[in-house]
């Protein structure tokens, strides 16, 4: 049950009502909306009217024994981000009448499932898209999967000798590889390099760029950055490289500015300077063909087009036409030919088209008051909490006197706290501290139910933390730490929402605990019209009912950092493509990791451990403690927990 009852503030609750509770019209971008049966739907694309309805793919997912929590990606929704990026630069390029193209990379490192990259480069091929690796592993997932020989892969990262010799020599398989120097020292690994090999890589520069940063990630710029060249370096490079006859393959400039920048201020600059900086790079002899503006495009998680953290306060259009603008002006001051553009966009592409669906198993609230005791011989203090509780509820039908509420619940908590102090010094049974504790709480119902007080009441300094103390614990069939590690690490705000039941009002507040033994294991950040709540609006689950949550935008870099905390593995993925009738295909499964397999990777061996077990057991059946039917039931239930998921089942 609920901890109030709810305070019904509309007779009917409607599709508009939910829209505006989550902000969905905001941060979905066409791709997702609610349809007439108050689920959520799943659009191809933002232009397209075919949609799915996400309630019953998840449903029709179960009958095929593939049960949250899992992960659902959507083709369409990553063809559109494609395709939306490049028509966005197309568009500028043709506006600002630049003489070359746009070619993109997408960063493996975003997510390097094998299912997801193989997409990408093909629905990018139109574009010759491309890839960015950061070390050698990446650079065989590139190698491997590249086969368009107009695409470029851009390789970044810390480079040894071995990984500088397979991107050269890559080369000769009429691949591109881009050896981007990023440290001083890459300088001389790839001069003698080319005197091991007799073959010559391509090469670019990565800049230190002076330009100002914003957000999380403002230190990826600026002197005391990680990776990139200061200018000083940047200038005894191209001298090194003049003296060991590789000037000529000086092809490209890199930065970047960070991930996730909400501020098109900070790009403009970046640009600047940076523009400048392969102008000058073209006048010392370099024979330059491509500026790489990096990372850093935004997405919009709240909705809100603001510079916050959670937001941008640009378009992709508006991304596109200052990239082209800023590069083609400099270029035009100093009489240098237009570069191939090229950026590493993964947030912007893949957000979009993962979702993370799991189901609650559970709730949990502050005890409720079973019977109020009216004995004379009750202590002094639980006597004062029954009085403010009884002068509460007199005040329920009454007009509202606030700074009255606000005395009464400032009296109870002062006699709770009173109540602690005396069970401390042995002066209140734990009954007694338990009672005292129920009738507060039920103070707090009698101020959280009147239906005088409105929500700038009950939002009131003094009375804030009412809501907070009410609101229940949704339990999680997930982990934080393995599907959405960025919300327990930087406090990453992803929509959240149900993904069923919009057509009745969540009038329960509520956060999420998921199924680690951490504290910081929690979902209680919410996204609420460009602010942050520690609580979201939920439904009371139903009795032999899923309630199913969806978590949007997970598709970035989730997959990648997630760990084994407590020995949680990988969901069930499933990819989606939406006909046209409004119907689906299921195109991949990957299933979720067994137990054994988890085991496997911290090299314990499922074998060993269940003979570990049975030897247990048949000393407990020699000692009398253990029937051999319960040893067999034991070990079979063992045997069985290890082929299946580490998440809960029904």
């Amino acid at each position: 049950m609920t901890n109030f009852e709810p305070k019904k503030l509309k007779n009917i609750w409607t599709i508009e009502d939910s829209i505006a509770t989550y902000n969905i019209d905001k941060w979905g971008d066409k791709y997702f909306s609610i349809n007439s049966k108050g689920n959520i739907s799943v659009a191809k694309d933002i232009k397209s009217a075919n949609k799915i309805d996400l309630f019953k793919l998840v449903t029709e997912l179960k009958s095929r024994e593939i049960n949250p929590p899992l992960t659902i990606r959507f083709n369409d929704i990553l063809k559109d981000r494609i395709h939306a990026l490049h028509e966005a630069f197309l568009k500028a390029i043709k506006t600002y009448q630049y003489n070359n193209i746009y070619q993109g990379v997408f960063p493996v490192k975003c997510n390097q499932q094998k299912n997801v990259l193989e997409k990408i480069i093909e629905l990018g091929s139109p574009w010759n898209f491309g890839l960015e690796v950061g070390s050698k592993s990446e650079l065989l997932i590139g190698l491997a999967l590249l086969e368009n020989q107009n695409s470029l892969l851009i390789c970044n990262g810390y480079k040894d000798e071995k990984y500088i010799e397979i991107a050269t020599l890559a080369r000769k398989l009429g691949k591109n590889p881009i050896i981007v120097i990023e440290q001083r020292d890459e300088v001389k690994r790839i001069i003698q390099a080319v005197h091991t090999l007799n073959a010559t890589p391509l090469i670019g520069i990565r800049a230190k760029l002076s330009s100002k940063s914003s957000g999380r990630w403002s230190k990826s710029i600026g002197d005391n950055s990680k990776f990139g060249l200061s200018i000083p370096e940047i200038m005894s490079t191209i001298k090194e490289l003049k003296e060991a006859n590789l000037i000529n393959e000086m092809k490209l400039l890199h930065f970047h500015i960070g991930s996730q920048i909400s501020d098109i201020a900070v790009i403009k600059d970046a640009l600047q300077e940076a523009s400048q900086i392969y102008v000058e790079l073209c006048k010392l002899g370099a024979p330059m063909q491509y500026i790489d503006v990096g990372g850093g495009l935004g997405i919009d998680f709240d909705g809100t087009k603001t510079s916050s953290n959670t937001s941008t306060n640009y378009s992709l259009q508006n991304y596109a036409n200052d990239v082209i603008a800023t590069i083609k002006d400099s270029c035009e001051l100093n009489n240098i030919e237009h570069p191939t553009i090229i950026s590493e966009s993964g947030r912007a592409i893949i957000s979009h088209c993962s979702v993370l669906i799991f189901n609650v198993l559970g709730t949990s609230h502050v005890s409720s008051i079973q019977k109020i005791n009216n004995e004379k011989n009750q202590s002094l203090i639980i006597s004062n909490l029954l009085e403010t509780f009884y002068e509460l509820k007199k005040l329920k039908n009454k007009k509202i006197n606030l700074s009255q509420i606000i005395e009464l619940w400032n009296d109870a908590k002062k006699f709770k706290e009173d109540c602690l102090v005396a069970f401390r010094l042995g002066f209140l049974s734990l009954a007694e501290r338990a009672y005292a504790e129920e009738i507060t709480w039920a103070c707090a119902k009698e101020i959280a139910n009147n239906n005088n007080l409105n929500n700038d009441d009950i939002n009131h300094p003094d009375l804030f933390e009412i809501t907070e103390t009410l609101a229940s614990t949704y339990y999680a069939n997930l982990s934080i730490f393995k599907s959405i590690p960025d919300s327990w690490a930087i406090n990453q705000i992803f929509p959240i929402l149900p993904i069923h039941r919009h057509l009745e009002e969540p009038f329960c507040k509520g956060n999420f605990a998921d199924l680690t033994c951490d504290s910081d294991g929690k979902l209680n950040s919410f996204i609420d019209n460009g602010k942050i709540k520690s609580l979201l609006n939920l439904h009371e689950p139903e009795q032999d009912k899923d309630y199913l949550i969806g978590i949007f935008m997970t598709g970035a870099y989730q997959e990648a950092l997630g760990n084994l905390h407590n020995l949680f593995g990988n969901t069930n993925v499933v990819h989606i493509d939406i006909n046209q009738n409004d119907s689906y295909k299921v195109k991949n499964i990957i299933k979720e990791d067994s137990k054994t397999e988890i085991l496997q990777l911290l090299d314990y061996s499922s074998a060993s451990l269940v003979e570990s077990i049975r030897i247990n057991t048949e000393s407990a059946i020699d000692q009398k403690k253990l029937t051999i039917e319960e040893a067999r039931k034991l070990i079979d239930q063992i045997e069985i927990s290890l082929r299946k998921s580490s998440y809960l089942s029904e």
